[in-house]
């Protein structure tokens, strides 16, 4: 018996199916990249005033006297009840005076004058509500010398 020898298959390699897997691989990377925000984007706020409802006029020295009675004043304008422990007409200003302190960017500074037989819980109070319109600048007058002679 004769055995006859095969010639030998010349093995060649197909290209499209490797140009195939590249582009899919190349279309998958790029859809499941995340894409970079441009600048214009990109969420900037710059320093502005406060917008206000109402002109309140404040001036730069912010007074609250507690009078024997209990009743506080801001800048010789009556705030609240003397009964009144929350006093909510006197924090909506106080924090209204805060913001716009903030966009001046200057400090929010409070002098806090009682007198002599006012209750120590009212003189509270009103730290109480200096504290909650996020005020720490919080001062206490006392009795000068001219007064007391």
């Amino acid at each position: 018996m004769i055995v006859r020898k095969r010639e030998p298959e010349s093995a060649e390699i197909s290209m499209s199916p490797m140009i195939d897997m590249v582009f899919l691989l190349l279309v998958f990377f790029l859809v499941s990249s995340k894409p970079i925000k441009p600048e214009a984007d990109v969420g900037l706020s710059l320093p502005g005033t406060v917008a206000q409802d109402e002109v309140l006029e404040l001036p730069d020295e912010q007074r609250i006297v507690i009078q024997s009675g209990g009743q506080v004043t801001l800048n010789e304008m009556p705030m609240d009840d003397p009964a009144s422990r929350g006093l909510p007409t006197l924090l909506h200003t106080l924090k209204r005076f805060r913001e716009s302190t903030q966009a001046n960017q200057s400090e929010a500074i409070i002098t806090i004058e009682a007198a002599d037989d006012v209750l120590h819980q009212r003189i509270v109070d009103v730290m109480n509500i200096c504290a909650l319109a996020g005020i720490n600048g919080i001062t206490f007058a006392t009795e000068d010398a001219e007064d007391a002679l």
